[in-house]
């Protein structure tokens, strides 16, 4: 396979990566990113879509592999070793049987109303003039529904953004000890947080996730405090930043092409289109081959979404944003028993975050060419200026 220089800070890349994309599928939909120790990366949406599938492959580490974790690290990495993201089975099938009992499409379906009723509100403080979106309505919308969802106060959710901020700040590529800091002591504040909300909501249940989570049980068995501690977690960080991203990505892309009739298909081609995660790494766990290339067990694997999602044989004219595009799913939200358990909430948000955008300001505009953050491997803005 091809080899491919490209740094994922290079500003070029971060304001526009899928030149990049494009150039290295060129070569087959397998190449080695130079970068990042040339690391094997999928762009082909059927190559991404059936390693994400493919039960030859997972998310733990072998244990040959290993990780090499510094022990100021381990308030983080305490958190991502008992989160479902991270497991395979079966603790993965356990773990994440037991959040879809308490998660359900029931509880996620009863909350559009209150979705709706705060969309409103948030919109009743834009300003007159020019606004920013992400600060004003795409940031404080998720984490509100979160919090209110799992049953913290929403008054706490300044400390949850920035807790969350600097956790998945551990993400980003060339990451240094200031970032990893600042992850260690959220970690530690966000663990002591939730410590002592699981401890009141164990004695004193209430109609909320968390004592859901709680009481939660399958072949007699519950969560851990563990276990719930970092599932509250990635239900937080991983719901939160992908759906900010998201709604500002779409807003763009809807507003450029003048879409004003926001519907299902419309929020599946705008995840498509513009992508807030963009790699997800997988393990090989047994001898396998891709696109006529062999991989050994413990070789490391990266699929890249945002590639995926912009693959011409999948889709016909890619690059462009198509409201009635009829094509197969986008991998925004992964695949297989790693699919986002989150999705039927972030498409709701964003369904109802966008129409009521629309309905309240009907001539909403760019105000300013919005610029994409340096976070690789997310993919978002750093403000996103409109006028109504």
């Amino acid at each position: 396979m091809q080899s491919f220089s490209q740094s994922p800070k290079d500003p070029g890349f971060v304001q526009n990566p899928y030149p990049f994309y494009d150039r290295t599928r060129a070569a087959g939909p397998v190449f080695c990113w130079a970068d990042y120790d040339d690391l094997p990366c999928l762009t082909g949406h059927a190559e991404v879509t059936s390693a994400l599938k493919d039960r030859r492959m997972g998310r733990s580490v072998p244990v040959e592999v290993g990780q090499d974790i510094p022990a100021r690290l381990a308030p983080f990495y305490d958190i991502e070793a008992h989160s479902m993201l991270e497991l395979e089975p079966p603790e993965h099938t356990r773990l994440r049987g037991l959040v879809l009992r308490a998660f359900t499409s029931r509880r996620i379906a009863g909350l559009g109303p209150d979705i709706e009723r705060l969309c409103h509100d948030l919109l009743d403080r834009v300003p007159s003039g020019p606004f920013d979106l992400l600060s004003t309505y795409a940031q404080p919308l998720p984490v509100i529904v979160i919090a209110r969802l799992l049953g913290v106060p929403e008054e706490d959710r300044d400390d949850l953004l920035a807790w969350s901020n600097a956790m998945v700040a551990m993400y980003i590529p060339a990451r240094d000890q200031a970032v990893e800091d600042n992850a260690v002591a959220a970690s530690q504040a966000f663990t002591q947080y939730l410590t002592d909300v699981i401890a009141h909501k164990s004695k004193h249940p209430s109609d909320d996730l968390i004592s859901a989570l709680i009481a939660a049980e399958q072949d007699g068995k519950r969560l851990s405090r563990a276990e719930l501690i970092s599932t509250c977690i990635l239900l937080l960080n991983a719901g939160h930043e992908a759906t900010v991203h998201s709604l500002g990505n779409a807003t763009k892309a809807l507003l450029e092409q003048g879409v004003r009739t926001v519907s299902e298909a419309t929020v599946e081609e705008a995840l498509r289109f513009d992508a807030p995660l963009h790699m997800f790494t997988r393990w090989v766990y047994k001898d396998l081959s891709i696109a006529g290339h062999s991989f050994k067990r413990g070789d490391k694997i990266a699929c890249l979404l945002g590639a995926a999602n912009r693959d011409p044989v999948a889709y016909d004219q890619p690059n462009l944003f198509d409201p009635y595009r009829n094509g197969p799913a986008h991998t925004g939200f992964g695949a297989g028993i790693h699919f986002c358990v989150g999705a039927p909430l972030a498409r709701l948000e964003l369904l109802i975050g966008l129409r009521v955008l629309y309905e309240r300001f009907p001539n909403l505009a760019i105000q300013t060419p919005p610029t994409y953050a340096d976070l690789y491997h997310f993919h978002g803005f750093e403000q996103l200026l409109l006028r109504r």
